[in-house]
């Protein structure tokens, strides 16, 4: 563990080097994010002039919701650089056999190569629009609650790291540029909002298939006093831990199965 936490250290101190020393080029793709974002929340903002209420969904607590959703995601989205264009380098490149020929395991390598420092952003703007939206809320936080926060923030990313490694493992298969990863990263807006909005078909193919739901809004519902969802609230880090094995033993399978590209 020491050992992976120090090469995690070099891996990204090394990248942040590199990726300031064209500080144009970083404050452009910051800007940008922090641009996506904004204009997430003017969604929101623009929705509630129209409607007094989503369902029986406050404008705080689709706040919320929206804030919290961004922290497990911005974490995710630091490290996910790879993953979305995994099939191209590692795989149709060839790029793949120098991280196996490393004494550390592939998918460590994947994931810490390449930051998308920028991304942070959207962990910090997250943590501020959830304190804005509890200041107006009113809800009780006793001290236990700050420890089930950091829980479902890890659990959150978690799944979002499990249910991309395993659409990025597919590329061992298939070998494909884009993949199919873009149509799926683009039902992450669905997680943002409260499931009960959606038919019963969206809500289990979030919930049981591509659980964006559990990385995103049951995890919300224990600090919303919405009681009705604690099943699913303490389930999430079981669903988290769960899918990431899952994920984990595709992704060996997919290195068992990567044969080079003969070049």
């Amino acid at each position: 563990m020491k050992r992976h936490i120090r090469l995690f250290a070099l891996y990204f101190a090394q990248y942040a080097k590199v990726r300031l020393e064209y500080k144009g080029d970083f404050f452009i793709a910051f800007f940008s994010s922090m641009a996506a974002t904004v204009l997430g929340f003017g969604f929101v903002l623009v929705l509630f002039t129209k409607i007094p209420k989503l369902q029986d969904w406050g404008f705080y607590e689709i706040l919320f919701l929206y804030g919290f959703s961004l922290i497990p995601l911005g974490f995710f989205n630091v490290v996910s650089w790879n993953l979305y264009q995994f099939g191209d380098i590692y795989i149709i490149q060839g790029k793949f056999d120098r991280i196996m020929l490393r004494p550390v395991h592939t998918l460590f390598q994947v994931l810490f190569e390449k930051f998308r420092i920028e991304s942070l952003q959207e962990v910090v703007t997250g943590i501020f629009v959830v304190a804005v939206a509890v200041k107006h809320l009113h809800v009780p936080w006793p001290p236990g609650d700050y420890l089930w926060f950091i829980l479902m923030v890890a659990s959150g990313a978690l799944i979002y790291l499990a249910v991309f490694l395993m659409l990025t493992a597919v590329s061992f298969w298939f070998e494909d540029r884009v993949g199919i990863v873009p149509p799926v990263f683009n039902m992450l807006t669905f997680g943002r909002y409260p499931l009960t909005i959606y038919n019963v078909f969206i809500q289990f193919m979030l919930s049981w298939v591509i659980p964006f739901g559990f990385a995103s809004f049951y995890p919300t519902t224990h600090f919303l006093g919405r009681t009705g969802f604690n099943t699913y609230f303490y389930l999430v880090p079981a669903v988290a831990a769960s899918f990431f094995v899952l994920a984990l033993y595709v992704w060996n399978r997919g290195v068992e199965n990567y044969s080079s590209t003969g070049s």
